[in-house]
Order: structure tokens, then C-alpha cells, then sequence
């Protein structure tokens, strides 16, 4: 049998891990494909999609993480990976719109460099451990599209790294930022992930959302979402990541404050000992 043929080829001296992942994949692979009856045709038309996704993909997009979002697969990997978070604050995907080097900030400082100036909202919290002690000198990575749906890198109008910052957390484990009211977007469907949504009657929106990767000495690191809990699509989100723990109210801010809106988010991390 083909399949066993396969898995007897892999060599004795092969990394353990990597033993277990290629001998359920040669596995799972051969078993679609007979489960589905699939013919020569359907084969080549399914690595086109995949020569075709990695073609497009470059430092500004990624649509071979596009096309494992929308099938839902980089939640099942989150969800393998961090599990049930218990009283700490749950994770979300990475997403394929990350870009390392955003810059440093000072505490309350703006991620809006384009001047945009409606639906401003401050953003503020503690970073907890998961005994409720405040945690000093916490980083968080942060970053959300503009009003027009796009992020900095898909857009060439905006500045470089608009709506990108780093923070670090007081004494007191405090931290606070102004951004933008997130709003929702269509991922990019212009390609192989968008011609798949299409193909599966699907629409391509991604709820408000504002990005989050959380880090500190001791702990877990926490990559994770807010969604704007009065935001359209929550129930069908293109790529699967919402989760309830995640909804934040954007409270209109007191009269004469210097942003449109208040979010209230303090953070749990778990300890690197119980990861």
C-alpha cells in the first residue's frame, strides 16, 4: 500500500517530532483523497491554489496564513496551543498583518500618525499574573487597521507603521494608548483566499477588532484580540476568531476628554510554569 510505502521511507534517524507530524500527515493526506474519490484534474487545480498563494505572498501580505484563517485552521493551532486559559485572558490568532519593529512609546501615547482624528479611543488597563498581582515593565505590541479597512503595509497612503506601537506597563502594571475605534474589513479577496471564500459562498468580513501580543518576564506570551462587542459580524467572523471573553464596550469618554471613546481592559498572563 502507497501510504505505509510512504511513512516505511521516512529515515530512522528523523527528529521524533517531526517523525509523528509527517507520518499523520502521509496519513490524513492519503485518506482525503480517497475519501473524497480525488481525481487527477482536481489534484493539479489544488496545487495551482497552492503555487498561486505562495506567488502572492510577501513581506506586506500572507496569503498562505489568509487561506488557513479562513478554513479556520490557525484557531484549531491557537486553541491546541493555549487551551482553555481558565481565569487568565484568552488568546486569538496572530493573523496575517503582523510586521516586527513597531516603535516604543510612552505610556498614553497615540498609534494614529495619518492625523486621523474621529472615533478616537483610549485604551487602558493592568496587566495582571494570574494571582492578580499588577505586573511592572509587561510589553504590548499593538496594532489595528485604518478607517478604510487596510493596514499600514496594504496602504500606500499611510505613514509607516500607522497605528503600530509598543508599551510598557508602570510600576502599578498600567498601561494605556490612543488608537481608533476599529472597524470591520474584508480580508483580502483578491486572490486565492478570496476565490476559496467565494467557491464556499462565504463572505470575507472580520469583525472591529484591535490586536494585542503581551509579554513578560515569567510568564506565557499572549497574542490575542479585542472586538468592539457592538461590531457587525461577531457571529460570523471570516476567520473564526472571536471569542465572548473578548468583547469590549467603547464607552462614549466624559465630556471635553481628549479621545470619543473609553476601553477598559485589564489582562491576565499565565505563569511560564503552568504553560
Amino acid at each position: 500500500m502507497i501510504t505505509s510505502a510512504v511513512i516505511a521511507a521516512i529515515s530512522d534517524d528523523t527528529d521524533p517530532r517531526l517523525r509523528e507530524i509527517m507520518e499523520a500527515l502521509v496519513s490524513h493526506l492519503h485518506d482525503f483523497a480517497r475519501d473524497v474519490n480525488l481525481n487527477t484534474s482536481e489534484w493539479l487545480e489544488g496545487m495551482n491554489f497552492l503555487v498561486r498563494a505562495g506567488q502572492m505572498s510577501n513581506e506586506k501580505r500572507n496569503e498562505v496564513i489568509l487561506v488557513a484563517d479562513i478554513l479556520g485552521l490557525e484557531s484549531v493551532v491557537d486553541a491546541l496551543t493555549f487551551g482553555a486559559s481558565g481565569d487568565t485572558t484568552e488568546s486569538a490568532v496572530l493573523g496575517p498583518f503582523y510586521r516586527e519593529g513597531a516603535p516604543m512609546l510612552p505610556d498614553g501615547a497615540s498609534i494614529v500618525q495619518d492625523g486621523s482624528q474621529e472615533q478616537t479611543v483610549l485604551v487602558q488597563g493592568v496587566v495582571f499574573d494570574a494571582n492578580g498581582k499588577p505586573l511592572a515593565g509587561a510589553t504590548l505590541d499593538i496594532w489595528e487597521t485604518a478607517p478604510n479597512g487596510l493596514y499600514e503595509q496594504q496602504d500606500p497612503d499611510q505613514p509607516d507603521m500607522n497605528l503600530r506601537g509598543k508599551f510598557a506597563t508602570g510600576p502599578d502594571g498600567r498601561y494605556s494608548f490612543i488608537g481608533l475605534r476599529p472597524v470591520e474589513y474584508p480580508i483580502p479577496f483578491d486572490g486565492p483566499a478570496g476565490d476559496l471564500l467565494q467557491l464556499m459562498g462565504r463572505h470575507p468580513y472580520r469583525p472591529g477588532h484591535i490586536h494585542f501580543i503581551v509579554n513578560a518576564p515569567g510568564h506565557k506570551k499572549l497574542i490575542t484580540q479585542i472586538f468592539d462587542r457592538d461590531a457587525s459580524y461577531l457571529d460570523s467572523d471570516a476567520v473564526f476568531a472571536v471569542k465572548d471573553s473578548l468583547l469590549v464596550d467603547f464607552s462614549p469618554a466624559p465630556k471635553n476628554a481628549a479621545t470619543d471613546y473609553i476601553v477598559n481592559y485589564d489582562i491576565e498572563l499565565t505563569s511560564a510554569d503552568q504553560a
